[in-house]
């Protein structure tokens, strides 16, 4: 199965955050497929969590994370290098330039402000600085308008909006008991593709997502590609372990990433 995500944004959706340029006005499922389609756009997986919510100047926005940035580069194979490095005053300010395989570039700046900094405070600045230069060119050749993380840190007021929480949406009605005998139902096989996506991003082959299916349903699939022999039962099954499972995937990318950046 492909590791592509599939979900097509509708054209209302776009439509709706192009006029209106706020995420909060629209349905948690509306920013869900805005957000994959954004992800789709620029070629990165929404399992990983490349962007964040902010509300900013009173809107729900998009920024870009670390994790955006640095697949970005990887994806479209884009060659840094510093331009100059300069202190103006009590500002310290790093010009990078992002170089594309077709020759294209562009340049940004990173700044911060060095005030009476020293020692280790003072290094962590001009790192910062250099950090941040990298990152915004990379946003600006892959022709992403939008806030890196570190810029976020630098607005007053910007408030951060976990993922969960803008992607909240009311408990939904009870549904039926998932029948043994009747097949699965489209949405539940392209949530299956979704969850298999999401844990082979995480490392998890082929083999082992298909022995977990067919240990969890008694099946002999032979490979990805066909899931309709699952009945609605055993998907029901499927997507209740390799949720918990991704999510179990999730959680560790995020503590290792954290300590990362602790170092």
């Amino acid at each position: 199965m492909s590791t592509a995500i599939a979900t097509q944004p509708q054209t209302s959706i776009i439509e709706q955050v192009i006029v209106k340029g706020d995420l909060a006005k629209l349905t948690p499922d509306e920013r869900m497929s805005y957000y994959r389609a954004v992800c789709e756009s620029v070629g990165l997986n929404p399992f990983t969590k490349p962007f964040e919510y902010i509300t900013l100047n009173g809107k729900l926005t998009l920024y870009a994370r670390k994790d955006a940035t640095d697949q970005l580069r990887n994806l479209r194979g884009v060659s840094l290098t510093i331009v100059s490095r300069e202190r103006v005053d009590d500002v310290y300010i790093v010009t990078a330039r992002a170089t594309m395989p077709d020759g294209r570039s562009d340049e940004s700046i990173g700044a911060v402000a060095l005030g009476s900094l020293k020692g280790e405070a003072y290094a962590n600045a001009i790192m910062k600085a250099e950090t941040k230069a990298k990152r915004r060119v990379t946003l600006s050749v892959c022709g992403l308008g939008m806030l890196d993380e570190n810029e976020v840190e630098t607005i007053p007021d910007a408030r951060p909006v976990p993922v969960e929480t803008a992607h909240a949406a009311p408990a939904p009605p009870a549904l039926p008991p998932a029948s043994p005998d009747e097949p699965a139902t489209e949405k539940q096989i392209e949530n299956i593709g979704h969850l298999i996506d999401g844990l082979a991003y995480h490392g998890v082959t082929d083999q082992k997502l298909l022995e977990g299916i067919n240990g969890l349903t008694g099946l002999n699939l032979a490979n990805l590609n066909n899931l309709t022999p699952l009945t609605e039962e055993m998907a029901a099954k499927v997507i209740q372990v390799f949720s918990r499972k991704l999510d179990e995937r999730d959680e560790a990318a995020r503590k290792a990433k954290e300590e990362s950046d602790q170092e």
